[in-house]
């Protein structure tokens, strides 16, 4: 399964697809995301938020749910169940699409490492798992639940591995072809 969907990313990964993707990623980012964390802070008095954390604790969230008060909350789920279903499809859009054209120009057809376009799928898969907990745990508080609210911070570890990870693959994917190309200009 997992070689079929990397195959199929390849195939629909061009030139005009992978530019398009940098593209709204750079727009989103610099326009987008900006406006949205603004909004956060705004909404829930807070400039800590899970989404942003390598790692915290389960007493950390629930101080982050007491600090954030009821209508921070609130504003909390709402955006993790509005802007956050559309930035992990734009950032997986932009990685896949980049590792994919970086590996199809760098590496042989057959080479396992072309599976690595599937990472940042995985990074996404755990955003959303995050989004979900951390979202149950602010929608339920004060009520504890401790399983989910243990789960939210290994969720967004977990996260955080497989999207900075997705980076250092796209740089390694960078060098790759650059030492291809360059090899090809000498020989």
């Amino acid at each position: 399964m997992s070689k079929k969907l990397s195959a199929w990313l390849h195939q629909i990964t061009n030139n005009w697809v992978a530019l398009i993707a940098l593209v709204i990623f750079f727009a989103f980012t610099a326009i987008v995301l900006p406006r949205q964390a603004a909004k956060a802070e705004a909404q829930t008095g807070q400039s800590t938020s899970p989404d942003t954390s390598f790692t915290y604790s389960v007493d950390d969230l629930y101080h982050m749910a007491e600090a954030y008060g009821e209508q921070g909350r609130k504003a909390y789920v709402r955006a993790r169940f509005t802007f956050d279903l559309i930035f992990p499809v734009v950032y997986v859009l932009f990685l896949v699409t980049a590792i994919s054209f970086l590996a199809g120009k760098s590496l042989e057809p057959n080479s396992p490492w072309m599976r690595a376009n599937l990472i940042p799928v995985l990074g996404a898969t755990f955003d959303y798992l995050e989004n979900i907990s951390t979202s149950l745990v602010m929608w339920r508080y004060p009520a504890p639940m401790p399983i989910v609210a243990f789960l939210a911070p290994v969720f967004t570890f977990v996260k955080w591995i497989f999207v900075g990870g997705s980076f250092l693959i796209l740089v390694l994917g960078v060098v790759g072809w650059v030492w291809k190309f360059g090899k090809k200009a000498q020989g």
